[in-house]
């Protein structure tokens, strides 16, 4: 499915101060990002238009965008439902979402899913070393993982709501290959556990497939 060749009008969902568009994509857009955070609306220097808002609950009217990307946001809402919904709704026919997300089915989703937020912090600073992470505006922020965020519910919610998933691909989380980078002794312990893991799991299942993309299509 390719984008229409015309300017496009696209909204990052939280997108706040960085976007993944290719700079072709970037140069013929008008580019709306809503996010909830002060700090990532004030460094955002991408978007044509910064709304400080709660995407949960943000609505524009209907036919307003090509494309909306929420990459790395749905598992932060309490109310993904909410969120999807108000997608749909602000789509042109044959638009685009394209969401990326931690599978919660995966080793690192369910560590990131049962685990405190103070510990996540630590894994910033300490595995991935970021010294400013859990400051002001800086990842991680608090995960819901709510359940539309599983691939299978998604799909769902998505057929139920008009929207065609026309995209799908799981594949390792890049926390995996930083770790092999500055932990080699943890990466490889992990490695080892998710062998072993994989070995008592049907079919073809790899649970370092810690991250996802999907592309739906409004019908």
């Amino acid at each position: 499915t390719k984008l229409p060749p015309t300017k496009l009008r696209i909204y990052e969902a939280g997108g706040g101060s960085t976007s993944f568009l290719p700079l072709d994509v970037l140069r013929r857009a008008h580019v709306t990002v809503v996010d909830i955070d002060e700090e990532q609306i004030r460094n955002n220097d991408y978007a044509q238009e910064t709304i400080l808002g709660d995407v949960q609950t943000w609505r524009f009217p209907s036919e307003s965008f090509d494309l909306v990307i929420c990459y790395n946001v749905i598992e932060h809402l309490p109310d993904v439902e909410a969120a999807l919904s108000g997608f749909c709704e602000s789509l042109k026919q044959d638009g685009l979402i394209l969401i990326g997300a931690p599978n919660p089915k995966s080793l690192s989703g369910i560590v990131t899913k049962y685990t405190p937020h103070w510990f996540h912090v630590w894994f910033y600073r300490h595995v991935r070393g970021d010294k400013k992470a859990g400051q002001p505006g800086q990842a991680p922020f608090p995960t819901f993982f709510h359940p539309l965020v599983t691939l299978s519910r998604l799909e769902a919610f998505a057929k139920s709501h008009g929207l065609q998933m026309i995209y799908r691909k799981e594949y390792e989380s890049p926390r995996y290959q930083e770790m092999r980078m500055r932990k080699p002794a943890l990466a490889a312990l992990l490695d080892a556990a998710a062998l072993v893991i994989n070995r008592l799991l049907p079919g073809k299942a790899d649970v370092r497939r810690g991250d996802y993309h999907v592309i739906l299509r409004k019908r």
